[in-house]
């Protein structure tokens, strides 16, 4: 009697391990289905939500068994590999749920990570990936010399860092020493007065010819109201208030106070006079 139960129960073995992984009819027991491959093949919310889950369960349990450093090298660094792949799966799993119309877990993800400062989850290092390091992998040989390196690039240096490289240099102190600067600055000097010189010439033949042509026509010269150019120093006899260079730039001789003043009074004597003689 043994044996045909033992046969039974065999067979009733088989057929559960067969019902487990859908071979048998009744194999589509969302209990007992296997999580898809790829996300974007699941097309009901629920069931995303249902994978998602389950990523997350392995990950809390791969988390919570790497943080025995007694399991070796090579098994703390295949297990960290799994929990990597296993978030990077929880990834697409989060942007698949966003697609049907989920929440955005990998904002909510994101935003909880800077909200606690990140403590609770891996080392990452920028540029490698995402890859992260948790529990016993942060003490594995080369793992913790290269977060050293890392974390000495990514140091804020303090101001007194920086002020302790800048020179008198930096502020131009220094920059007469080698007379470069001087000879450059004499040449420039000389170019400008040079060119200040020629627009005085000009302006001198210019009014010379207009005091010419208005003494031929017989109008009263004192009209044409002169500036003092016969000085040599650049900014004295240019008159008016602009300065020398917007005179000589506008080709018009701007009047002082002084010469309005005279002018004035010579035409307030020249009326009172025509009245007392009249």
């Amino acid at each position: 009697m043994a044996r045909p139960e033992e046969k039974a129960q065999n067979m009733m073995n088989k057929w559960v391990k067969m019902k487990e992984e859908g071979g048998a009819e009744g194999g589509t027991d969302p209990r007992t289905q296997r999580r898809p491959h790829l996300a974007s093949l699941c097309e009901h919310l629920h069931d995303c939500e249902k994978w998602r889950r389950q990523i997350v369960r392995e990950v809390s349990t791969g988390i919570m068994k790497i943080q025995n450093p007694g399991l070796g090298e090579h098994a703390i660094r295949d297990l960290n590999d799994q929990i990597n792949k296993l978030m990077r799966e929880k990834w697409h799993w989060n942007r698949r749920i966003k697609e049907l119309g989920g929440p955005d877990y990998n904002y909510l993800e994101r935003k909880q990570q800077m909200e606690e400062g990140d403590v609770q989850g891996g080392l990452g290092l920028k540029g490698s990936g995402g890859y992260r390091y948790f529990g016993a992998a942060k003490d594995l040989p080369g793992v913790k010399e290269l977060f050293a390196r890392h974390a000495a690039k990514m140091t804020k240096r303090k101001r007194g860092d920086v002020y302790k490289y800048i020179t008198p240099d930096y502020y131009g102190l220094r920059d007469e020493e080698d007379g470069v600067l001087l000879e450059l600055e004499e040449e420039a000097a000389r170019k400008r007065q040079a060119k200040y010189q020629r627009a005085r010439d000009e302006y001198r033949r210019k009014l010379k010819e207009d005091r010419d042509k208005l003494r031929a026509e017989g109008g009263d010269v004192e009209t044409l109201v002169a500036c003092d150019w016969e000085s040599d120093v650049e900014d004295e006899g240019l008159g008016g208030v602009t300065g020398a260079a917007d005179a000589i730039a506008a080709h018009v001789a701007v009047p002082t106070q002084e010469i309005v003043k005279q002018v004035i009074l010579e035409r307030k004597k020249k009326e009172l006079l025509e009245r007392l003689t009249m």
